[in-house]
């Protein structure tokens, strides 16, 4: 049911509740500009000192405007030399033409609106102002003559209301809306007593006639897209700052979703760089709130392109399945594989398949319907064959890492020959806080510059799951060093969970490392924040390795 905001021409008297109560009930939105001139502006005033714009204006109930006779132009502002003290130019021209003369002469009578009379003598001027009467033509008499006038134009400022902040500077010109203006004193200004908004909700109607007229910020979580919408629509920035201000701050996890929806559809660049943000810092949570499948394709895709995402490719993939579905229901189509295929459209390519570990890929993906058996084989034989094939699909790791790249080593002595037979080095560790490991400092052979193949994982010590991995290669230069390897993409640690990092080498003996520490810390020099490790046996087949010998001296992760 639409819902009224009427603009009457009375006082301040009555209550604005009235309108939420009541009278909002029936009809749409409207304003109504009763006792107004031929263009919705007051009738003209002969008074010399009829009160400007900040005596013309108030508000009573239901979001009522009181526009008293002697409203003056706004654009004869203070900087115009509007105000009380605009005895001549207190009546506004019926007309309004775009552009305003301004004259300058001896002797004036009866001047428009838009026009100021000014004496060659200003003592004389001011003389007259003061003493003027309801007959403006009489007002002026003892104006001296000049011998010649001159007539200038002034360009009207469009939305000079944006650049008042507060309403006492507001009130000094007129309403402070350049859409209000236009539609009110503009050279097409209706004619009609009542206009319908039926686009603009009534609480934010309201809102936005409480913040004009009393710099009231009256804004909440059900009323805060409204009240943006509705600021928007009638040029009042200020307002639009606040609501701004407003989701800013209430921005989380569970609506960065929504709000990066109606930050892209309103235009606000800044609270959608916010939003994206946070997605990337929380973006297993964000995925996981309701308002997620809410969203539209283009904001689905504006965030599936991103390489700052923290979060595993297969939970992207599950992600993007689930908006699917609620997609197609959207559409009124069955959730097939091939329907939910349909409404991803372009976004599918943006999920990077091959950063998956088969054993994701093989659960997952291959298994829904939504690839073609095309894709499935290419990405089956990209992650089992060396070299790997092109896939279609992005392999660009994702880089949600922020800070400088941070590392830990856990021997203190490098010894030498540590051999290999095809069974994995494993050592398990937790951390006191949440990191992500970029990859391993492995040691190089002890015969001389080598080449090494070499597997790397970390795995999720109780579910055995494989978190990251990479099968790939390094050289080393035959010294005590250790060499860098590194996942195909970050690995998400988190706090008092435990992990086996595991790397197996095929090639010569190496060196290893002895008079290992249980526990060790890394302090960042700029903020002082400790991460510590806790480095523990692992049971099972590790290659000798343990906490006080072996390979695996260094974890690579950023904080």
């Amino acid at each position: 049911m639409r819902c009224c905001v009427c603009l009457f021409q009375q006082s301040l008297q009555c209550s604005p509740s009235k309108m939420a109560a009541g009278e909002s009930n029936s009809r749409s939105s409207c304003l109504n500009l009763s006792n107004s001139g031929p263009l919705g502006n007051a009738p003209p005033s002969n008074s010399a000192h009829s009160s400007p714009a900040s005596n013309g204006g108030s508000m009573g109930a239901a979001g009522v405007i009181n526009r008293s006779a002697g409203n003056s132009n706004p654009q004869s502002g203070p900087e115009n030399g509007g105000g009380a003290e605009s005895a001549v130019r207190s009546t506004p021209s019926a007309q309004n033409p775009a552009r305003q003369p301004v004259v300058q002469s001896g002797a004036t009578s009866g001047a428009a609106s838009n026009m100021t009379a000014t004496s060659s003598s200003s003592s004389s001027s001011s003389s007259s102002a003061s003493t003027a009467s309801a007959d403006a033509s009489a007002a002026v008499p003892s104006l001296p003559s000049s011998p010649a006038s001159v007539l200038v134009y002034r360009e009207p400022v469009y939305n000079w209301q944006a650049t008042k902040s507060t309403v006492k500077e507001r009130f000094a010109l007129a309403v402070g809306s350049a859409v209000f203006d236009a539609m009110f004193n503009g050279g097409m200004a209706t004619t009609s007593t009542e206009i319908e908004l039926p686009d603009v909700e009534p609480a934010a109607f309201l809102a936005l006639l409480k913040f004009l007229y009393s710099d009231e910020v009256q804004i909440g979580p059900e009323t805060v897209m409204t009240t943006l919408y509705t600021a928007k629509k009638y040029a009042v920035p200020a307002l639009e700052a606040h609501c701004v201000e407003f989701l800013k701050k209430n921005l989380r996890a569970d609506n960065a979703f929504m709000l990066l929806t109606q930050a892209r559809l309103f235009d606000e660049p800044q609270l959608a760089s916010l939003c994206l943000e946070n997605i990337d810092k929380n973006t297993a949570d964000a995925l996981a709130a309701e308002g997620f499948t809410d969203i539209d394709l283009d904001t689905l895709m504006a965030v599936l392109e991103r390489d700052t995402l923290g979060v595993r490719e297969v939970r992207l993939f599950v992600a993007a399945v689930r908006w699917a579905d609620a997609e197609a229901q959207r559409q009124q189509l069955q959730p097939t594989p091939e329907n939910k295929r349909r409404v991803l459209g372009k976004s599918l390519s943006l999920i990077r398949f091959p950063l998956m570990t088969i054993e994701e890929f093989a659960a997952g993906p291959a298994q829904s319907g939504i690839l073609t058996d095309r894709e499935v084989v290419s990405l089956f034989l990209h992650f089992t064959v060396n070299p790997k094939p092109h896939v279609e699909f992005i392999d660009r790791p994702r880089c949600c890492l922020r800070g400088k790249e941070c590392s830990i080593t856990r021997f203190s002595q490098v010894e030498s020959r540590w051999g290999y037979s095809g069974t994995s080095d494993r050592i398990r560790f937790s951390v006191n806080r949440r990191i992500f490991v970029v990859g391993f400092g492995l040691y190089g052979s002890i015969h001389g510059p080598t080449d090494y193949q070499v597997n790397i994982q970390i795995i999720h010590t109780d579910s055995n799951t494989v978190l990251g991995q990479n099968d790939t290669g390094f050289s080393c230069d035959g010294t005590a060093s250790t060499f860098r390897v590194m996942f195909k993409e970050p690995v998400e640690i988190l706090p008092s969970v435990n992990y086996i990092a595991c790397a197996t080498l095929k090639g010569p003996d190496s060196h290893y490392g002895t008079k290992g520490m249980r526990k060790v810390t890394h302090e960042a020099p700029a903020t002082g924040t400790k991460t510590c490790f806790t480095f523990c046996y692992a049971a099972g087949n590790n290659n000798g390795t343990s906490v006080e010998d072996g390979q695996i001296p260094e974890v690579i992760f950023y904080t």
